[in-house]
Parts: C-alpha cells; sequence; structure tokens
C-alpha cells in the first residue's frame, strides 16, 4: 500500500508536483502541523489536478482552538488567510486558507484520524481505481476535472458509479476488492 505520508514521490513527479514540494518545504506547513498528523490528499497526489487545484493537507485535530492558534502564528500574514469553521458530515471542522508560492493551501483539521475523515478515504479509494483504469482513466477523469466537474463527480461520471451522491457512493466502494473493482473498470473499458 503506497505511503501517502511520504513526500517524496512529489520531487519526482509531475512539474506541478515538483512545484509543490518546493512550495510545502518553503512554508515549512508539514513541520508547522507535525503534531496534527498531516497528509497532502486531493488531486495533486493522483496526478488529475488542474492549474488552480490547492494544496489540500488533511490533519486530525482534537483541539480546534489550538490548531488555528497554531497556523494563525506561522501563517496569518500570508495572502488570502481566512479561518472557518463548518460542520462537515455533523463533524466540527477548522478550515484555514492561504496563498504561498504559487500555490492556495486548505488545511482541514477534524478530530479523526486521517485515515479515516473522508478525504483519505476518497484518495486512497480513487487511487485504486485509476491503477486499475490506467492512462486512459487518469486522462478522462483530468479532462472532466478541466471542464470544472469536481473530483468525486468526475470519477463516478467516469467509471458510471450509480447513485445520488457520488461521494458517498465512492465511499461504497471501499470495501470492494481489486477483482471487484475490476470488474467496475472492465464494465467501463468494454
Amino acid at each position: 500500500m503506497f505511503d501517502w505520508r511520504d513526500l517524496s514521490y512529489l520531487q519526482t513527479g509531475t512539474s506541478r508536483q515538483q512545484a509543490a514540494w518546493q512550495a510545502l518545504f518553503r512554508t515549512g506547513v508539514m513541520a508547522v502541523l507535525q503534531s496534527y498528523d498531516p497528509v497532502l490528499a486531493g488531486t495533486l497526489p493522483l496526478q488529475i489536478d488542474v492549474d488552480d487545484s490547492d494544496l489540500d493537507i488533511i490533519c486530525e485535530c482534537q483541539e480546534l482552538d489550538q490548531f488555528e492558534a497554531s497556523v494563525r502564528a506561522a501563517y496569518e500574514r500570508k495572502d488570502g488567510y481566512v479561518e472557518e469553521r463548518h460542520f462537515v458530515g455533523g463533524v466540527e471542522t477548522g478550515i484555514i486558507r492561504f496563498f504561498s508560492d504559487g500555490f492556495w493551501f486548505e488545511l482541514f483539521a477534524q478530530p479523526i484520524p486521517v485515515e479515516r475523515q473522508n478525504a483519505y478515504r476518497h484518495m486512497v479509494l480513487e487511487a485504486r481505481l485509476l491503477e486499475l483504469g490506467g492512462p486512459e482513466a487518469r486522462r478522462e477523469i483530468h479532462l472532466l476535472k478541466k471542464q470544472g466537474i469536481k473530483t468525486e463527480p468526475a470519477f463516478a461520471r467516469y467509471f458510471g458509479i450509480p447513485g445520488e451522491d457520488p461521494y458517498l457512493s465512492l465511499l461504497r466502494l471501499e470495501s470492494f476488492t481489486d477483482e471487484q473493482l475490476r470488474e467496475l473498470v472492465k464494465a467501463k473499458t468494454s
């Protein structure tokens, strides 16, 4: 299984992944967030990002006030800095955005281990689907993203995943074995 915490893959990835590596390094954001188990999630790790894709960093945080204070101390002078709190899936969530080194950063903190957060779960499943779907799947989903379609709806559309809510529909596939996912992919490519 791929180790999403080891960001070294960015150094040899696409030019945008390499730029993201530099931005993460220059801002020191992963070090600032170290105690919150940060993981870069979303489209950039999957190589399906578009020009305006941000760097989504998910974190586990039991105390949102403390998280916000730590991030504020390091980044409040960055362009576009904003802090918000929302209930996401019934869970109080801290979201902080700012712009630095050519990227928008979005820091997403919930009192849930990162491996159980939906962003991580989606990314792991999407990586499996892309691996099984091959270069054509990656190319077509990237094209859908360029057309303005959000990631999970793009996966649901491309792979023909049924359901009214593509975010939940994708999560229903988590328990599928590789063979079951392969059948889904094969049905798409047949």
